[in-house]
């Protein structure tokens, strides 16, 4: 890290949430709204989601990080938190660019909710139909 004592500080989205984090040298230690990551976030699938992009860097037990999460559900928050570390590690260390991109980890996932329409119970459910 070049700056070993200034944290980096990054932002990342998924759906409605963002997840905001603190990085910087240390054992590995990852914790999420003041709890530690594997307690938020049951699933060990979602673990596994957000520790990819620090496998990809080889860095699983360098970076101690503090994450701030709000909105949505655990699915998204688990998803801006893997777009906020991603980018973390980009000011890090440049060269791991093309392998994050690769894993396409670096592209802030696009698909939100459709609204609801007005006139309907929701985004493209109808009203039950009834021919007599």
């Amino acid at each position: 890290m070049s700056k070993t004592e200034d944290p980096i500080q990054t932002t990342g989205r998924r759906k409605t949430s963002v997840a905001s984090i603190r990085m910087q040298s240390g054992t590995g230690a990852i914790k999420v709204n003041g709890r530690d990551f594997t307690d938020y976030f049951g699933s060990l699938s979602l673990q596994n989601q957000i520790l990819r992009p620090l496998e990809i860097a080889n860095a699983v037990h360098s970076y101690d990080v503090t994450a701030k999460a709000t909105g949505g559900g655990i699915n998204g928050q688990a998803g801006a938190l893997r777009l906020a570390l991603s980018r973390a590690l980009i000011e890090v260390n440049e060269t791991l660019r093309t392998q994050l991109k690769q894993e396409g980890l670096l592209t802030r996932d696009p698909r939100m909710k459709e609204r609801k329409k007005p006139g309907r119970p929701g985004a493209r459910k109808r009203f039950q139909f009834s021919k007599r």
